[in-house]
C-alpha cells in the first residue's frame, strides 16, 4: 500500500516561530514571533506537513529536561489551535558534545548542522522530500537542509508570514 506525500514545511523553533529569550522552555515565557501563528496556518491550508526541528541544548546543560521541552511544544499546539494552526510533528535533539549532563554529552546525529532530525521525519512520515523546505535563523539550519537534500530559506527575522509568502513564491516557481 502506498502512502500519498505531502511537503513538509521544516521550521526551526527558537527565532523562527517563537522569540528566542536563551533557552526558552518555560510556557508563560512563549512569545510567538511576528506571524508565526499565521504561517503555520497558511501551511497547514496549502497542505503542508509541519515538523519542527530544534536543537535543545539547554538539556544537556542541566538547565530543563526533555518534560519540560514537550511541556512547552504542548503549550505552543494549544496556542496555535487558537488561531486555527496546527504543527504535526516536534523533533527536538537534547544533545550537546559539550553537555554537562552525562547522559545527553554526546556528539548525536540529529544536532543541527547534521540531518539527523530531518532524515528521521523523511523516514517516518509521509514527505515528499522533492517539495520539501526549512526555514531557520541559523547557519547549522542551511547545513542540515543541504545535508539532508532540501531547500534551505535563511528567516533573519521580521514578520514570518510575510516571509513564507515570498518562500512560497519561489516553492511554487521551481
Amino acid at each position: 500500500m502506498s502512502r500519498v506525500l505531502r511537503p513538509a514545511a521544516f521550521l526551526d523553533r527558537d527565532g523562527v516561530i517563537n522569540v528566542d529569550h536563551g533557552y526558552t522552555y518555560r510556557p508563560e515565557d512563549l512569545t510567538f514571533v511576528d506571524g508565526a501563528p499565521a504561517a503555520i496556518r497558511r501551511l497547514n491550508e496549502a497542505g503542508y506537513l509541519v515538523v519542527v526541528v530544534t536543537n535543545q541544548s539547554g538539556v544537556a546543560r542541566g538547565y530543563y529536561g526533555e518534560a519540560d521541552v514537550a511541556r512547552f511544544h504542548a503549550h505552543m499546539q494549544r496556542e496555535l489551535a487558537k488561531v486555527g494552526a496546527r504543527i504535526d510533528a516536534f523533533y527536538a535533539c537534547p544533545y550537546h558534545a559539550e553537555g554537562t549532563v552525562a547522559a545527553y554529552r554526546v556528539d548525536h546525529p540529529d544536532r543541527k548542522p547534521k540531518p539527523g532530525m530531518i532524515l528521521r521525519a523523511l523516514h517516518q512520515l509521509p514527505i515528499d522530500r522533492e517539495r520539501s523546505f526549512l526555514i531557520g535563523d541559523q547557519p547549522s539550519d542551511m547545513a542540515a537542509a543541504a545535508s539532508a537534500d532540501i531547500a534551505g530559506y535563511p528567516f533573519s527575522g521580521g514578520d514570518l508570514d510575510d516571509f513564507l509568502v515570498t518562500v512560497l513564491l519561489q516553492e511554487n516557481a521551481a
